[in-house]
């Protein structure tokens, strides 16, 4: 077992959910309430992650990051490395790809608020932010806690933009998945099906708890299963 890859891998899942939840909140709360011109396309572009194949995504996120780009060159000049190939860019990419998987389920769950709560709150004389906590993130909490989770999972799992971004560097951008790869190259089975049997249990008992948490919130406040 590489306890390292394993490490990095829950650090890499943990900085992209606290990185990326918070303005998911906002930008899907935004989409749900907000019709605009363009509307269709800035869903689509959100959602164009999940559709375009993961070496796809990593060679324009390597592109785009890399020490021939504007933003790696400055990134270099003010850190003293670049973003490829070095823990900061995988954050980056890693919060790039995970778009779809935070935004899509917090919208849908603030859209399933019914208009007339908010009306009700509005009524009341309550600022945004008291509406926000005590109103609609109450309601809209088992999308919250279902982009919490498919993105922390997703993270884990994720193998083509790990590998264009950081490549496969010991204890700095080798993560379980490119630990599981690189012993099914050298025919070690056996650690690769450990490592592989870890990351199933623990995607299976993570999926369990969200869920049953989001049903037990559910039911408490009569809310439908999202």
């Amino acid at each position: 077992m590489e306890w390292s890859a394993l490490w990095l891998s829950l650090k890499l899942g943990g900085l992209t959910v606290l990185l990326l939840l918070p303005a998911a909140l906002f930008v899907g709360r935004a989409l749900a309430y907000r019709h605009f011109r363009g509307k269709p396309l800035a869903e689509a572009l959100l959602a164009v992650p999940l559709v375009l194949p993961p070496t796809v995504v990593g060679y324009y996120l390597l592109v785009g990051l890399g020490g021939q780009s504007a933003i790696g060159q400055w990134v270099a000049h003010w850190s003293g490395h670049t973003l490829v190939f070095h823990f900061s860019g995988l954050v980056i990419a890693s919060i790039i790809v995970n778009i779809p998987f935070a935004v899509q389920p917090i919208q849908r769950a603030f859209e399933s608020i019914p208009h007339e709560v908010r009306d009700a709150a509005a009524c009341c004389g309550m600022s945004f932010w008291r509406t926000l906590l005590t109103v609609e993130l109450p309601l809209a909490w088992p999308g919250v806690l279902t982009a919490l989770v498919l993105t922390f999972a997703h993270t884990l799992g994720e193998f083509g933009v790990v590998l264009m971004v950081g490549g496969n560097i010991p204890g700095e951008t080798k993560t379980i998945a490119i630990a599981i790869y690189d012993r099914v190259q050298a025919f070690d089975f056996a650690a690769a099906g450990r490592m592989s049997l870890l990351l199933l249990v623990f995607s299976i008992a993570v999926l369990a708890l969200a869920n049953g948490l989001s049903r037990r919130f559910g039911r408490r406040h009569g809310l439908p299963e999202l």
